[in-house]
């Protein structure tokens, strides 16, 4: 694999990561209701979630959707459910005021375990991305690659989402937008609520 193959792939899943998506969408949330610490345990998991796939593509899951089809469509209904479950609890509990304290940091923030969890959930329920992972590495990443190019591919793709979904994060953990989330917080959780929704059915219907 050349270096300007490597760049490429590097620079056009740096495009990919920083698109609106489930993974974007669910940093900013964390990153204004719980802070920067969980957002960033959540973008880990997102980073997690995204070599996952990433792997996944490079041993041929892509292939195994061209062939068997009702795998993706099955994979894509339960990642579809689980982002319209999320969705739903924002909107069921948008009306329901914030516990913080006195500083506006979340009173009982999510663990570490559990931000980096429902990272690598949320980054899993569109499977799509092995799709997208697979387009990537065809023509770019030759049979016979050796495997210290391959990790090291999958280390781009890591900090890639990490580094964006933490600086997602903490965008919105900063006063000023918790001052504004905490003003309008019904209305935002809809709005989160509605495009975690529009994103879920998306994948769903998707071919």
């Amino acid at each position: 694999m050349t270096l300007a193959a490597f760049l490429t792939v590097a620079v056009l899943h740096l495009f990919v990561a920083i698109s609106p998506g489930p993974a974007v969408l669910m940093a900013a949330r964390i990153g204004v209701t719980e802070g920067f610490r969980t957002g960033m345990a959540l973008a880990c998991g997102i980073a997690v979630g995204a070599v996952s796939w990433a792997m996944a593509a490079m041993f041929g899951l892509s292939l195994l959707f061209e062939y068997a089809p009702f795998a993706l469509t099955a994979i894509k209904l339960v990642g579809a459910a689980y982002l319209l479950w999320m969705a739903w609890h924002m909107w069921r509990d948008a009306a329901k005021p914030l516990d913080i304290t006195e500083d506006g940091t979340a009173r009982n923030p999510r663990s570490a375990w559990s931000a980096f969890r429902l990272g690598v959930l949320t980054q899993y329920s569109n499977p799509k991305a092995a799709v997208m992972f697979s387009s990537l590495f065809i023509g770019t990443v030759p049979p016979g690659t050796n495997w210290a190019v391959i990790a090291a591919l999958m280390v781009v793709v890591f900090l890639n989402e990490a580094i964006w979904n933490t600086l997602v994060a903490r965008i919105f953990s900063l006063d000023a937008s918790r001052r504004t989330y905490l003003g309008l917080k019904a209305t935002i959780d809809r709005c989160f609520g509605g495009m975690l929704a529009l994103l879920g059915v998306k994948i769903a219907v998707m071919q």
